[in-house]
């Protein structure tokens, strides 16, 4: 997931929970089950935004790894032939 990407998905679960917390607000109920439907759905929120912020952390580890790999391929082929000129 690119940083655009990350900030577009993050845009959008704001979105959806501003508006789903306005249409509780809006909703004919008693203060107890608006602050409980509040609640619940803060709740819900809260747990897709940590699930999505450990995937996007997983994916940044993958793709650090990748390149760390990348890198250490022509340190590893420059020590080769170095220990092969030198014998």
């Amino acid at each position: 997931m690119s940083s655009g990407s990350g900030k577009v998905l993050l845009g959008v679960l704001a979105g959806v929970a501003i508006g789903a917390t306005l249409g509780i607000l809006f909703a004919p109920d008693k203060g107890s089950v608006t602050r409980r439907k509040i609640s619940r759905k803060g709740d819900e929120y809260a747990e897709e935004l940590e699930e999505k912020f450990h995937e996007f952390i997983e994916e940044v580890t993958k793709k650090f790894e990748d390149l760390k790999g990348e890198a250490e391929e022509p340190v590893e082929n420059t020590e080769h032939k170095v220990e092969n000129a030198t014998t």
